[in-house]
């Protein structure tokens, strides 16, 4: 269930369905940040984030579900900080088809053999936005 105060705009939502990549912040065991551009979709009021197992935004978001998330574009900023769930197999079928639509990709399929190659998904519930310089 989504609250409405803490729904984007349409132009916003039409951002979250154009543009490739975003900025992932995730927090190393000792505090550090760790910032990776990624791939997702935006569905249900969530951002979803495939990857691999073993990645080290995965192991950061067990130890520590606080995530940040900023579009690319500097000049009409979006940024989200919310908390990070990993969903491990049983994955959204419209998600998975958001990834397909979007990047011609299979988020489910193995990066390589071996478990840590398996595919999990980070489920991002934004607590609060902040657009073009505005708390929400």
């Amino acid at each position: 269930m989504s609250d409405p105060a803490n729904v984007p705009e349409p132009a916003v939502l039409k951002r979250l369905d154009e543009e490739q990549n975003v900025w992932l912040c995730t927090l190393r065991p000792d505090g550090s940040a760790h910032v990776t551009p990624v791939w997702f979709v935006y569905r249900s009021d969530r951002w979803w984030i495939g990857a691999g197992a073993g990645a080290v935004k995965v192991r950061n978001v067990q130890v520590d579900p606080r995530v940040s998330l900023a579009l690319e574009d500097g000049r009409a900023p979006v940024v989200a900080e919310g908390e990070a769930s990993l969903i491990r197999g049983g994955f959204p079928h419209e998600v998975v088809t958001a990834f397909n639509e979007k990047y011609a990709w299979n988020v489910t399929a193995p990066t390589r053999p071996g478990p840590s190659a398996d595919r999990v998904l980070l489920e991002v519930r934004v607590h609060r936005w902040l657009l073009s310089g505005h708390a929400q």
